[in-house]
């Protein structure tokens, strides 16, 4: 049978129309697929920006919280100190200024100063310097007014002289219950917002009016969060807290769960706000999301694309296929019947083969959602289990010192009574040479903190027993026991750290102590220190007669937050093995039930 032209021109008009249709269909469905895909990436990358702001959020407060709690203190210490009372009496001045040059250097504070009762200083730590403090009337500050009438003040401003914003921590010297002057301490957070920039993203802290007081962009720095009202504006110029400073507006415009910004801030940020302990303060992390939104709508729509070139691919196989048969089929009439079988069938097997395809590549896209949320969270408990651990070992490590500040306290207020002024002269310059080892103990966490332990060198042994033993000097004699000590012919160095050496030995003895107080047999308690040299290695062995370990609590001896103590925290034992080890030394231990115990610290020998 011959073909016209017509039925030809015909048969190609449908099948072109067809192809059509296909193209528009393959198109609208890609189209709402990466549509699709673009949205939930958005979400995504959102929610995983979210939780890392929120990450650091947490880090940023721990390292506020860290730099306050260590400057509250010294206001609260000089303000019982008899040489800032003497000084307020009338007496020589110039003393207390070295005085406080020296515990402003050591404490890192800006500037620690001392005000009359009637607001003007009369020493101050930067007493050298042309923008000395001495002399000036503070009189009008609110941290003056409110440490005179509640005991104890703070407030953030910006300084009259050096023009320097920082927190002024304030609290009263009495004398016989009639105010004598103020004590005030200069904190300034360049440090800590220099910490912050290591985060990531812009970290700021905001009052309860909403100024910007501290941030990683020094531009915002007393800008406002919402436009204050005139009248407030007016108090706040006039009360000099923050000089002259405009009180603009933030560069920033909350738009939902987003936030986008200007000039230094330029683009779309997550935010996770915080509140801050003990102030009227909140904190704020900004973390830029664009890119990350980009990469994983990009990401998305690419594994979309994979999973959709092949059924597109497979749809005009297809297709051809069937135009192909029906040509077949007009062209063999004779055989039309067994070609539909067939055709029917293998278009049947390609659309399983097809489903099973989508199927198995949805699955396998399902299980690396799964896999890197799993890794995200695992990441997440590692940095706030690191963060945990440092921050129960700075407490864990200033109670010691604090404990005994606190004996040698009392010892001195017993030698006062007693009108023995050397005596409490002596306690009094063991308290100061404490505060001084809080402070190089919270550096040396810090550094922990941070993974960096700094240069080590050579330490004198018998100077780091001396020093531990003074700490645990009250709870020795409380406990009766008279430590043995070794008597090496010379003196014997080694490798280390003197302040970390001191922690670790304090920290073995002090556990000594406390198990053989929980003995019941009615031995007396006995520890001994020895000094064993081998070589180039010195082993530092702190044996008791205490009750001993079992196999299981020695196994488990030096794991994280395991411990067999009421109120302890199980991170004693973890930190020092972790100073030791930056040492380059080990830290061991040997025990028997019923007959003590032994920690042995084997360090490199120093010449």
């Amino acid at each position: 049978m011959s073909k016209s032209p017509l039925d030809e021109r015909g048969r190609w008009t449908a099948r072109r129309r067809l192809w059509i249709v296909f193209a528009l269909v393959t198109v609208a469905i890609a189209t709402v697929a990466f549509l699709v895909a673009g949205d939930a990436g958005r979400s995504r990358a959102i929610a995983a920006m979210r939780a890392r702001a929120a990450d650091a959020g947490t880090l940023a407060l721990a390292i506020l919280r860290g730099e306050l709690e260590k400057q509250r203190a010294l206001p609260v210490i000089l303000a019982r100190d008899p040489d800032v009372r003497s000084a307020l009496r009338g007496g020589g001045a110039h003393a207390l200024d070295l005085k406080l040059e020296a515990i402003a250097r050591e404490t890192r504070a800006a500037v620690i100063y001392v005000l009359g009762k009637d607001g003007v200083a009369i020493a101050a730590s930067n007493w050298r310097e042309p923008t000395s403090f001495v002399g000036n009337d503070y009189a009008f500050r609110d941290y003056f007014s409110g440490a005179v009438t509640g005991g104890t003040a703070e407030q953030f401003a910006l300084g009259t002289v050096s023009k320097r914003p920082g927190l002024y921590i304030t609290s009263r010297v009495d004398d016989g219950g009639e105010p004598l002057g103020v004590v005030v301490a200069k904190v300034e957070f360049d440090q800590v917002e220099a910490d912050w920039r290591a985060l990531g993203g812009q970290t700021y802290v905001v009052d309860r009016r909403g100024v910007v007081l501290l941030s990683t962009i020094a531009d915002w720095r007393f800008e406002t969060e919402t436009a204050l009202s005139p009248q407030a504006a007016a108090e706040i110029r006039q009360s000099l807290q923050f000089g002259a400073a405009p009180l603009t507006l933030l560069p920033l415009r909350r738009d939902g769960e987003i936030v986008r910004g200007t000039r230094d801030a330029a683009g779309t940020h997550v935010a996770s706000r915080i509140p801050i302990p003990t102030t009227d303060w909140q904190l704020e992390v900004l973390m830029p999301v664009g890119a990350a939104i980009r990469d994983e709508q990009v990401r998305l729509q690419m594994l979309l694309a994979l999973v959709l070139m092949p059924g597109a691919a497979l749809g005009a196989f297809a297709l051809r296929r069937r135009q192909l048969n029906l040509a077949r089929r007009t062209a063999e009439a004779r055989v039309k019947a067994e070609l539909e079988r067939r055709v029917a069938e293998r278009t049947l097997a390609l659309a399983g083969a097809n489903d099973r395809l989508v199927e198995e590549m949805a699955e396998r896209t399902r299980a690396q959602e799964r896999l890197s949320d799993a890794r995200e969270e695992l990441a997440k408990a590692n940095r706030l289990a690191t963060l945990g651990q440092v921050t129960a070992g700075v407490a864990h490590e200033i109670n010691q010192p604090l404990a005994a500040m606190r004996t040698y306290a009392e010892n001195a207020r017993a030698f006062l009574v007693r009108a023995d002024a050397a005596g409490a002269d002596g306690a009094l310059a063991r308290i100061v040479g404490l505060t001084d080892r809080i402070g190089t103990i919270t550096d040396t966490l810090r550094g922990f903190a941070r993974r960096g332990g700094g240069p080590h060198g050579p330490v004198d042994l018998r100077e780091a027993i001396d020093g531990a033993l003074m700490i645990l000097d009250a709870a020795l004699r409380h406990a009766g026991v008279v430590p043995t000590l070794p008597a090496p012919a010379e003196p014997v160095f080694v490798l280390a750290r003197l302040v970390e050496l001191e922690q670790v030995l304090v920290n073995l003895m002090r556990n000594a102590v406390e198990a053989m107080a929980e003995t019941q047999d009615g031995r007396a308690p006995k520890l001994a220190i020895d000094v064993a040299i081998r070589s180039e290695q010195v082993d530092i062995a702190i044996i008791d007669n205490g009750p001993g370990l079992d196999g299981a609590a020695l196994a488990a001896l030096f794991a994280p937050f395991r411990t067999t103590k009421p109120r302890g925290l199980g991170l004693g034992l973890v930190i020092s093995q972790d100073i030791v080890t930056s040492f380059g030394g080990t830290l061991s231990a040997t025990s028997r039930p019923g007959e003590g115990s032994t920690f042995t610290i084997s360090l490199k020998r120093a010449a």
